[in-house]
């Protein structure tokens, strides 16, 4: 990844990135750790199976169609800038060699740091590197465990607490499992937690002294209690974009891990509109794949993550390294800027013309399909009073023939002086 003098402004300039979603119980096609706890209301796909048979795959986890040079190259053509993948999920299984936990990958059949390797591959692409881990651990004995006793599992309330021992020492562990994600791989760009909503003492204040300490230069979402430099909303995009940096995390489906039951898949179109949408407010897209248990992408991800690289590869000017671009009362439609360049995203087919509104109208040199390069004429107009000023501000009227309307999304790219 490039480096830069200002901490986080990759993040800023990435607009797209991958969530990998993946762990032992995706050889059983489960969605990750929320089965154990008999399911979650906001996930229709997800099954209720008992705590000991979700843990149970971790003795024959052995994913060996997992490639992460493929994934991070089939990242890097999708026009992605970072990927995320889940170091460890609320079910405590960690993807990587811990030294202070058997509960890992290293005592698997596959054996293999997989964190290591995914670390390794995405930089060898030039992306950036985030990890997932669960604050919440359903598996750690001071956590403490979850168990078939403690069904059925109401989100939002409090779990069984542990002794004030038990809870030192739980969080001994939880920052020694963190210290060895800081310090075994290098630098890492983005610390993504999540589980917080289960408990209001965290010690965050130490967590976050450790990791900066650690990794200066780290960004951390929002999902440690009183912590983020990331606002995260999850499966939609907001009216209004949060004030600080913002990411939305989407699946593709309804499910975050794989499970085969879920077909109802988002099409290209949605997933690019999507991905222009949130552009134009300023935040970033973090899209899910779900790894099979073997390792392997199902085949309906790869085709989505092709789509969206084809459409990028032809517009991904318009995206990557972009603010938000014209009010939204000028154009009907997502915009972003570069430089002296406003980018128009058309959601819609349009009726032979686009109009763009408040342009100073002598500024604008001239319009072009962003995907072949065409450039598209236009006319200006302004009211009588208004252009007598010297930069008079009026409305752009765009023509755009049906034969530059692409499949995803059409881009305009206006230049001006």
């Amino acid at each position: 990844m490039e480096e830069s003098t200002e901490v986080g402004s990759w993040f800023d300039a990435a607009r797209f990135g991958l969530f990998v979603h993946w762990d032992h119980a995706s050889q059983q096609g489960l969605e990750l750790s929320w089965p154990m706890v008999g399911g979650i209301f906001a996930l229709p796909y997800c099954q209720s199976v008992p705590v000991e048979r979700y843990h149970s795959s971790a003795a024959t986890f052995d994913p060996v169609a997992w490639d992460p040079r493929s994934l991070a190259a089939r990242a890097r053509r999708a026009g992605a800038a970072y990927v995320v993948l889940t170091a460890k999920h609320h079910s405590g299984y960690a993807m990587w060699h811990s030294a202070v936990s058997n509960f890992s990958v290293e005592h698997s059949p596959y054996g293999h740091d997989i964190v290591a390797g995914f670390v390794e591959a995405l930089r060898a692409e030039g992306l950036g590197v985030g990890l997932y881990f669960s604050l919440s651990d359903w598996h750690h004995p001071d956590y403490p465990a979850f168990t078939e006793a403690d069904k059925p599992y109401v989100a939002g309330a409090s779990p069984p607490r542990p002794t004030p021992e038990a809870w030192a020492r739980y969080l001994d562990f939880m920052t020694a499992q963190i210290t060895e994600l800081l310090t075994g791989y290098g630098a890492i760009d983005l610390l993504w937690f999540d589980g917080g909503w289960e408990r209001p003492d965290w010690g965050a204040d130490r967590l976050v002294e450790t990791i900066r300490r650690l990794q200066p230069t780290i960004l951390l979402n929002d999902r440690l209690p009183g912590v983020g430099d990331i606002s995260t909303p999850e499966q939609f995009v907001p009216d209004r974009p949060p004030k600080r940096r913002w990411e939305t995390c989407l699946t593709m489906n309804h499910s975050w891990g794989w499970v085969p039951e879920d077909t109802d898949y988002k099409s290209c179109r949605e997933l690019v509109h999507t991905l222009c949408e949130v552009a134009g407010k300023g935040g970033n897209l973090l899209l899910n794949v779900s790894p099979r248990g073997d390792g392997s992408l199902p085949e309906v991800q790869v085709e989505r993550l092709e789509a969206i690289g084809r459409w990028m590869s032809a517009n991904g000017e318009s995206i990557r390294g972009t603010r938000p671009g014209l009010d939204p009362a000028q154009f009907y439609g997502p915009t972003t800027t570069k430089q002296s360049t406003v980018y128009l995203h058309l959601l819609m087919r349009p009726y032979d013309t686009v109009d763009v509104r408040n342009v100073e109208i002598r500024r604008l040199r001239a319009v072009r399909e962003l995907a072949t390069g065409r450039t598209l004429r236009f006319v200006t107009r302004t009211g009588i009073i208004e252009g007598l000023a010297a930069e008079p501000r009026g409305t752009v009227t765009i023509e755009v023939p049906p034969e530059v309307v692409g499949e995803e999304s059409t881009v305009l790219a206006l230049e001006l002086a």
